[in-house]
């Protein structure tokens, strides 16, 4: 039996129907972007998940608040950002934000 390769975020998502798209996000992506000196990943994580809160890009923030969670970032800090991008982005963006927020938190604690 061969051992089964361990499938990428976007490989599991949309890697049967855009395998091409999915290759990108693995390499240029999260390899090429994700992996520059200029700024930590932890840094990275909360400028994303700031950029995907502030444009209302729902689909991706699950994922991107998860990976902030395992890079370091505390859930204190995710809702400071939150907090503050309500007065930025406007008040529904963080609250929509505050719902997927918890959801994530609670899947992780739990």
């Amino acid at each position: 039996m061969e051992k089964e390769e361990k499938l990428s975020a976007a490989r599991k998502a949309f890697g049967d129907i855009a395998p091409a798209l999915a290759g990108y996000s693995d390499d240029v992506l999260f390899g090429d972007v994700w992996e520059r000196q200029g700024l930590a990943t932890r840094e990275r994580c909360l400028i994303t998940v700031a950029s995907l809160i502030s444009l209302y890009r729902v689909n991706e923030l699950p994922f991107h608040l998860k990976k902030a969670l395992d890079n370091g970032v505390s859930k204190e800090e995710l809702i400071e950002v939150i907090t503050h991008l309500a007065f930025y982005s406007g008040w529904p963006t963080a609250n929509t934000a505050l719902t997927i927020a918890r959801q994530v938190f609670e899947q992780v604690e739990g």
